[in-house]
Protein backbone atom coordinates (compact mmCIF):
# COMPACT_ATOMS: atom_id res chain seq x y z
CA UNK A 1 0.00 0.00 0.00
CA UNK A 2 2.97 2.51 0.53
CA UNK A 3 4.62 2.09 -2.50
CA UNK A 4 0.99 2.14 -4.42
CA UNK A 5 0.86 5.55 -1.87
CA UNK A 6 4.07 6.58 -3.15
CA UNK A 7 3.98 6.22 -7.10
CA UNK A 8 0.66 8.02 -6.60
CA UNK A 9 2.03 11.09 -5.31
CA UNK A 10 4.94 10.91 -7.95
CA UNK A 11 2.34 10.81 -10.88
CA UNK A 12 0.72 13.95 -9.32
CA UNK A 13 3.22 15.85 -8.55
CA UNK A 14 4.54 15.09 -12.37
CA UNK A 15 1.10 16.03 -13.18
CA UNK A 16 1.49 19.73 -11.14
CA UNK A 17 4.98 20.28 -12.76
CA UNK A 18 3.90 19.41 -16.63
CA UNK A 19 0.50 21.81 -15.79
CA UNK A 20 2.66 24.70 -13.84
CA UNK A 21 4.76 24.22 -17.26
CA UNK A 22 1.97 25.12 -19.70
CA UNK A 23 0.40 27.19 -17.55
CA UNK A 24 3.00 29.73 -17.47
CA UNK A 25 3.90 28.83 -21.33
CA UNK A 26 0.43 30.37 -21.78
CA UNK A 27 0.79 32.81 -19.65
CA UNK A 28 4.27 34.30 -21.28
CA UNK A 29 2.63 33.80 -24.58
CA UNK A 30 -0.06 36.02 -23.41
CA UNK A 31 1.91 38.88 -22.17
CA UNK A 32 3.93 38.83 -25.78
CA UNK A 33 0.80 39.19 -27.40
CA UNK A 34 -0.36 41.96 -24.94
CA UNK A 35 2.12 43.68 -25.49
CA UNK A 36 2.77 43.54 -28.86
CA UNK A 37 -1.06 44.24 -29.49
CA UNK A 38 -0.52 47.31 -26.83
CA UNK A 39 2.44 48.47 -28.96
CA UNK A 40 0.31 48.00 -32.31
CA UNK A 41 -2.92 50.08 -30.08
CA UNK A 42 -1.00 52.77 -29.47
CA UNK A 43 -2.38 56.45 -30.97
CA UNK A 44 -0.55 58.70 -33.35
CA UNK A 45 -1.06 61.34 -35.07
CA UNK A 46 -0.32 62.61 -38.15
CA UNK A 47 -0.27 66.59 -38.89
CA UNK A 48 0.20 68.10 -42.63
CA UNK A 49 1.36 71.49 -42.50
CA UNK A 50 1.10 73.92 -45.79
CA UNK A 51 3.60 76.10 -46.97
CA UNK A 52 0.33 78.51 -47.29
CA UNK A 53 -1.85 80.04 -44.33
CA UNK A 54 -4.14 77.31 -44.78
CA UNK A 55 -5.22 75.23 -41.48
CA UNK A 56 -3.23 72.45 -40.75
CA UNK A 57 -4.51 68.96 -41.53
CA UNK A 58 -4.04 66.14 -39.09
CA UNK A 59 -5.57 62.77 -38.35
CA UNK A 60 -5.52 60.22 -35.80
CA UNK A 61 -4.55 56.50 -36.44
CA UNK A 62 -2.48 53.45 -34.69
CA UNK A 63 0.64 51.92 -35.51
CA UNK A 64 -0.85 48.61 -36.69
CA UNK A 65 -3.21 50.61 -39.27
CA UNK A 66 0.12 52.86 -40.35
CA UNK A 67 2.68 49.40 -40.74
CA UNK A 68 -0.38 47.64 -42.51
CA UNK A 69 -1.01 50.25 -45.08
CA UNK A 70 2.78 51.43 -45.29
CA UNK A 71 3.42 47.27 -46.53
CA UNK A 72 -0.01 47.41 -48.31
CA UNK A 73 1.33 50.55 -50.41
CA UNK A 74 4.59 49.00 -50.47
CA UNK A 75 2.79 45.12 -52.17
CA UNK A 76 1.01 47.39 -54.15
CA UNK A 77 4.16 49.54 -55.99
CA UNK A 78 6.04 45.65 -55.55
CA UNK A 79 2.75 44.51 -57.92
CA UNK A 80 2.84 47.17 -60.16
CA UNK A 81 6.68 47.22 -61.10
CA UNK A 82 6.26 43.25 -61.45
CA UNK A 83 3.64 42.93 -63.86
CA UNK A 84 4.78 46.13 -65.65
CA UNK A 85 8.22 44.00 -66.44
CA UNK A 86 5.69 40.86 -67.59
CA UNK A 87 3.53 43.50 -69.99
CA UNK A 88 7.04 44.93 -71.44
CA UNK A 89 8.15 41.23 -71.83
CA UNK A 90 5.13 39.75 -73.53
CA UNK A 91 5.03 43.00 -75.86
CA UNK A 92 8.13 41.87 -76.71
CA UNK A 93 6.94 38.41 -77.21
CA UNK A 94 4.24 39.31 -79.14
CA UNK A 95 6.34 41.63 -81.38
CA UNK A 96 8.80 38.91 -82.15
CA UNK A 97 5.61 35.92 -82.63
CA UNK A 98 4.58 38.92 -85.30
CA UNK A 99 7.85 39.00 -87.15
CA UNK A 100 8.26 35.27 -87.49
CA UNK A 101 4.52 35.05 -88.39
CA UNK A 102 5.14 37.44 -91.07
CA UNK A 103 8.39 35.36 -92.67
CA UNK A 104 6.13 32.17 -92.21
CA UNK A 105 2.99 33.61 -94.68
CA UNK A 106 6.11 35.25 -96.74
CA UNK A 107 7.40 31.51 -97.06
CA UNK A 108 4.25 29.93 -97.09
CA UNK A 109 3.29 32.76 -100.22
CA UNK A 110 6.59 31.45 -101.92
CA UNK A 111 5.88 27.79 -101.19
CA UNK A 112 2.82 28.51 -102.87
CA UNK A 113 4.51 29.88 -105.79
CA UNK A 114 7.14 26.79 -105.92
CA UNK A 115 3.98 24.49 -106.00
CA UNK A 116 1.91 26.14 -108.34
CA UNK A 117 5.54 25.86 -110.90
CA UNK A 118 5.31 21.99 -109.75
CA UNK A 119 2.31 21.68 -110.67
CA UNK A 120 2.53 23.29 -114.25
CA UNK A 121 6.02 20.61 -114.76
CA UNK A 122 3.43 18.09 -113.75
CA UNK A 123 0.62 18.69 -116.06
CA UNK A 124 4.28 18.85 -119.16
CA UNK A 125 5.57 15.65 -117.50
CA UNK A 126 1.88 14.06 -118.03
CA UNK A 127 1.82 14.98 -121.35
CA UNK A 128 4.97 13.90 -122.32
CA UNK A 129 5.10 10.83 -120.68
CA UNK A 130 1.50 9.83 -122.32
CA UNK A 131 2.92 10.68 -125.69
CA UNK A 132 6.28 8.35 -125.29
CA UNK A 133 3.69 5.81 -123.93
CA UNK A 134 2.05 5.81 -127.30
CA UNK A 135 5.14 6.06 -129.62
CA UNK A 136 6.65 2.48 -127.58
CA UNK A 137 3.11 1.04 -127.47
CA UNK A 138 2.31 1.19 -123.93
CA UNK A 139 -0.94 1.62 -123.13
CA UNK A 140 -1.78 2.97 -119.98
CA UNK A 141 -5.25 2.01 -119.17
CA UNK A 142 -3.96 -1.68 -119.53
CA UNK A 143 -2.06 -1.42 -116.14
CA UNK A 144 -2.78 -3.59 -113.52
CA UNK A 145 -3.51 -0.31 -111.24
CA UNK A 146 -5.70 1.11 -113.46
CA UNK A 147 -8.02 2.38 -110.66
CA UNK A 148 -5.29 3.89 -108.67
CA UNK A 149 -4.09 5.85 -112.40
CA UNK A 150 -7.85 6.99 -112.53
CA UNK A 151 -8.10 7.99 -109.49
CA UNK A 152 -4.58 10.06 -109.56
CA UNK A 153 -4.74 11.43 -112.97
CA UNK A 154 -3.55 14.66 -113.46
CA UNK A 155 -6.76 15.61 -115.58
CA UNK A 156 -8.97 15.17 -112.44
CA UNK A 157 -6.56 16.43 -110.36
CA UNK A 158 -6.57 19.77 -112.03
CA UNK A 159 -10.25 20.08 -112.45
CA UNK A 160 -10.67 19.70 -108.67
CA UNK A 161 -8.54 22.12 -106.85
CA UNK A 162 -11.30 24.58 -107.64
CA UNK A 163 -13.15 22.84 -105.18
CA UNK A 164 -10.35 23.36 -102.34
CA UNK A 165 -8.79 26.45 -101.36
CA UNK A 166 -5.95 28.05 -98.81
CA UNK A 167 -3.02 25.76 -97.70
CA UNK A 168 -5.94 22.50 -98.12
CA UNK A 169 -5.70 23.20 -102.02
CA UNK A 170 -2.25 22.55 -101.42
CA UNK A 171 -1.83 19.97 -99.83
CA UNK A 172 -4.57 17.96 -101.62
CA UNK A 173 -2.69 18.92 -105.09
CA UNK A 174 0.50 17.37 -103.25
CA UNK A 175 -1.33 14.46 -102.07
CA UNK A 176 -2.52 14.04 -105.98
CA UNK A 177 0.27 14.05 -107.41
CA UNK A 178 2.12 11.93 -105.43
CA UNK A 179 -0.20 9.24 -106.37
CA UNK A 180 0.30 10.31 -109.86
CA UNK A 181 3.85 9.68 -110.01
CA UNK A 182 3.10 5.84 -107.81
CA UNK A 183 1.11 4.94 -110.61
CA UNK A 184 3.36 6.16 -113.28
CA UNK A 185 6.41 4.34 -111.88
CA UNK A 186 5.39 0.48 -113.51
CA UNK A 187 5.04 2.38 -117.14
CA UNK A 188 8.51 3.73 -116.86
CA UNK A 189 10.04 0.91 -115.52
CA UNK A 190 8.77 -0.88 -118.43
CA UNK A 191 10.41 1.76 -120.61
CA UNK A 192 13.62 1.46 -118.42
CA UNK A 193 13.31 -2.25 -119.45
CA UNK A 194 12.53 -1.97 -123.02
CA UNK A 195 15.72 0.85 -123.41
CA UNK A 196 17.75 -1.71 -121.57
CA UNK A 197 16.79 -4.75 -123.97
CA UNK A 198 17.34 -2.43 -126.79
CA UNK A 199 20.85 -0.72 -125.39
CA UNK A 200 21.85 -4.91 -125.40
CA UNK A 201 20.70 -4.75 -128.94
CA UNK A 202 22.52 -1.74 -129.92
CA UNK A 203 25.97 -3.07 -128.39
CA UNK A 204 25.71 -6.30 -130.53
CA UNK A 205 25.04 -4.65 -134.12
CA UNK A 206 27.51 -2.30 -135.29
CA UNK A 207 26.09 1.25 -134.31
CA UNK A 208 28.56 3.56 -133.65
CA UNK A 209 31.09 5.85 -135.18
CA UNK A 210 34.33 3.19 -135.63
CA UNK A 211 36.89 6.00 -134.67
CA UNK A 212 37.23 6.63 -130.58
CA UNK A 213 35.37 9.63 -129.67
CA UNK A 214 33.80 10.66 -133.28
CA UNK A 215 36.85 12.03 -134.22
CA UNK A 216 37.37 12.34 -138.41
CA UNK A 217 35.15 12.84 -141.12
CA UNK A 218 34.05 10.09 -144.44
CA UNK A 219 35.95 11.05 -146.98
CA UNK A 220 34.83 8.53 -149.42
CA UNK A 221 31.10 7.07 -149.05
CA UNK A 222 29.83 3.50 -149.90
CA UNK A 223 28.80 2.31 -153.32
CA UNK A 224 30.05 4.10 -157.05
CA UNK A 225 33.11 5.76 -156.49
CA UNK A 226 35.57 7.09 -158.89
CA UNK A 227 39.00 5.04 -157.98
CA UNK A 228 41.51 7.78 -156.43
CA UNK A 229 44.20 6.20 -157.97
CA UNK A 230 43.00 4.20 -161.41
CA UNK A 231 40.54 7.31 -161.54
CA UNK A 232 37.88 4.50 -163.21
CA UNK A 233 34.89 3.78 -161.76
CA UNK A 234 33.82 0.74 -159.04
CA UNK A 235 31.69 0.10 -156.31
CA UNK A 236 33.24 1.45 -152.79
CA UNK A 237 32.00 -1.91 -150.38
CA UNK A 238 32.53 0.44 -147.42
CA UNK A 239 33.11 3.99 -145.59
CA UNK A 240 36.53 5.66 -145.42
CA UNK A 241 37.26 8.09 -141.97
CA UNK A 242 40.07 10.18 -142.19
CA UNK A 243 41.41 12.23 -139.73
CA UNK A 244 44.35 13.56 -142.14
CA UNK A 245 47.17 11.80 -139.55
CA UNK A 246 47.66 8.10 -138.30
CA UNK A 247 47.77 7.05 -134.97
CA UNK A 248 43.93 7.67 -134.10
CA UNK A 249 42.29 5.06 -132.23
CA UNK A 250 40.07 2.58 -134.21
CA UNK A 251 37.56 0.78 -132.10
CA UNK A 252 35.19 -2.05 -132.34
CA UNK A 253 31.70 -1.06 -133.33
CA UNK A 254 29.69 -3.56 -131.66
CA UNK A 255 30.62 -7.18 -129.48
CA UNK A 256 32.19 -9.70 -131.02
CA UNK A 257 35.24 -11.94 -131.79
CA UNK A 258 38.25 -11.23 -133.70
CA UNK A 259 38.62 -13.75 -136.39
CA UNK A 260 40.95 -12.46 -138.43
CA UNK A 261 44.32 -10.14 -137.88
CA UNK A 262 46.56 -10.22 -141.44
CA UNK A 263 47.69 -7.77 -143.69
CA UNK A 264 46.95 -7.82 -147.16
CA UNK A 265 48.64 -5.89 -150.23
CA UNK A 266 45.31 -3.63 -151.39
CA UNK A 267 43.77 -3.26 -147.60
CA UNK A 268 47.01 -2.99 -145.27
CA UNK A 269 47.21 -4.27 -141.94
CA UNK A 270 42.89 -5.27 -141.65
CA UNK A 271 41.05 -7.12 -138.96
CA UNK A 272 37.60 -8.71 -138.86
CA UNK A 273 35.03 -9.11 -135.92
CA UNK A 274 32.69 -11.75 -136.33
CA UNK A 275 29.19 -9.99 -134.02
CA UNK A 276 25.89 -12.02 -133.34
CA UNK A 277 23.23 -12.21 -136.10
CA UNK A 278 25.72 -13.29 -138.67
CA UNK A 279 27.08 -9.70 -139.36
CA UNK A 280 30.99 -9.05 -139.37
CA UNK A 281 33.02 -6.11 -139.68
CA UNK A 282 36.19 -4.77 -141.54
CA UNK A 283 38.86 -2.46 -140.68
CA UNK A 284 41.73 -1.95 -142.94
CA UNK A 285 44.42 -0.15 -143.52
CA UNK A 286 45.45 0.04 -139.93
CA UNK A 287 48.83 1.43 -138.44
CA UNK A 288 49.07 -1.22 -135.94
CA UNK A 289 47.14 -4.02 -134.05
CA UNK A 290 45.65 -3.57 -130.69
CA UNK A 291 44.18 -7.37 -130.19
CA UNK A 292 44.59 -10.94 -131.25
CA UNK A 293 42.85 -13.68 -133.02
CA UNK A 294 39.94 -15.12 -131.48
CA UNK A 295 39.92 -12.46 -128.69
CA UNK A 296 36.63 -11.20 -127.50
CA UNK A 297 35.81 -7.35 -127.42
CA UNK A 298 33.46 -5.30 -126.39
CA UNK A 299 31.50 -2.28 -128.61
CA UNK A 300 34.30 0.79 -128.39
CA UNK A 301 37.26 -1.40 -127.61
CA UNK A 302 40.47 -0.15 -129.50
CA UNK A 303 41.37 -2.55 -131.72
CA UNK A 304 43.83 -0.52 -133.85
CA UNK A 305 44.82 2.73 -135.45
CA UNK A 306 44.68 4.34 -138.24
CA UNK A 307 47.10 4.14 -140.79
CA UNK A 308 48.58 4.04 -144.68
CA UNK A 309 49.41 0.54 -145.23
CA UNK A 310 48.16 -1.23 -148.27
CA UNK A 311 46.52 1.14 -151.41
CA UNK A 312 45.86 4.03 -150.19
CA UNK A 313 46.45 7.99 -151.27
CA UNK A 314 46.46 8.74 -147.34
CA UNK A 315 45.98 7.65 -143.67
CA UNK A 316 42.19 6.57 -143.39
CA UNK A 317 40.26 3.84 -142.03
CA UNK A 318 38.17 1.49 -144.40
CA UNK A 319 35.41 0.16 -142.66
CA UNK A 320 33.08 -2.01 -143.86
CA UNK A 321 29.81 -4.12 -142.67
CA UNK A 322 28.78 -7.30 -143.78
CA UNK A 323 25.56 -9.41 -142.99
CA UNK A 324 26.36 -13.01 -144.23
CA UNK A 325 27.87 -12.85 -147.56
CA UNK A 326 26.04 -9.46 -148.16
CA UNK A 327 28.37 -6.06 -147.97
CA UNK A 328 25.74 -3.52 -146.83
CA UNK A 329 26.51 0.27 -146.51
CA UNK A 330 27.61 1.00 -143.21
CA UNK A 331 26.55 4.71 -142.98
CA UNK A 332 23.09 3.11 -141.85
CA UNK A 333 24.83 1.78 -138.93
CA UNK A 334 27.53 4.74 -137.34
CA UNK A 335 24.76 7.11 -136.99
CA UNK A 336 22.77 4.92 -134.25
CA UNK A 337 24.95 6.87 -131.82
CA UNK A 338 28.15 7.46 -131.33
CA UNK A 339 31.53 6.87 -128.18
Amino acid sequence: MARTRRYKKIEKNAVFSVGRFFGRGFSLMGQFFASVFKVFDRKLTVMLVPHSQAKPLSFQTNVFALVFGIILVVGMGASFFYFNKKTVGSSMEISRLQDENRKTLASLDELRDQNSDLMQTAKRFQSSLSQSLSLLGINQSNQSNRASMQSSDLSSLFNTNDLVSGTARETADIQQLISYLEGAIQPIEQIGKMLESQGTLFSEIPSIWPLKNGVGHISMEFGQNKHPITGQWYIHKGLDFSTWRSGDPVVSTADGQVVTVAFDTSFGNYVIVKHKHGIYTRYAHLNSFRVKKGEYVEQGQVIGTVGNTGITTGPHLHYEVHIGSDVVDPAKYVNVKQK
